[in-house]
């Protein structure tokens, strides 16, 4: 399943979308700037998703479960503030 990062995963491997970066002393093409805009847009929705897990649910905040676990329990978390503020993130 292909994943969203920022550029510290650059040479992560396969499965890891991340923005392309501007080679030295060149520019981007317009179309790794377009990609760059839709990675940086889906990341920022995201974050803001994430941000308000943690700060509505305190027992998010430090986690230390397997991570399919937690992420049942983030889904449940999404759920309860969808129905709170009757709207989608």
């Amino acid at each position: 399943m292909p994943t969203l990062v920022d550029l510290g995963y650059e040479n992560a491997g396969d499965g890891f979308r991340h923005p392309h970066k501007k080679p030295a002393g060149g520019e981007l093409t317009e179309a790794q700037q377009t990609y760059n805009k839709v990675i940086r847009g889906i990341h920022g929705v995201c974050e803001r998703a994430n941000s308000l897990l943690k700060t509505t649910f305190k027992a998010l905040r430090r986690v230390s479960l397997d991570p399919s676990r937690i992420t049942k329990i983030a889904a449940a978390a999404l759920v309860l503030l969808q129905l709170e503020y009757d709207r989608t993130i």
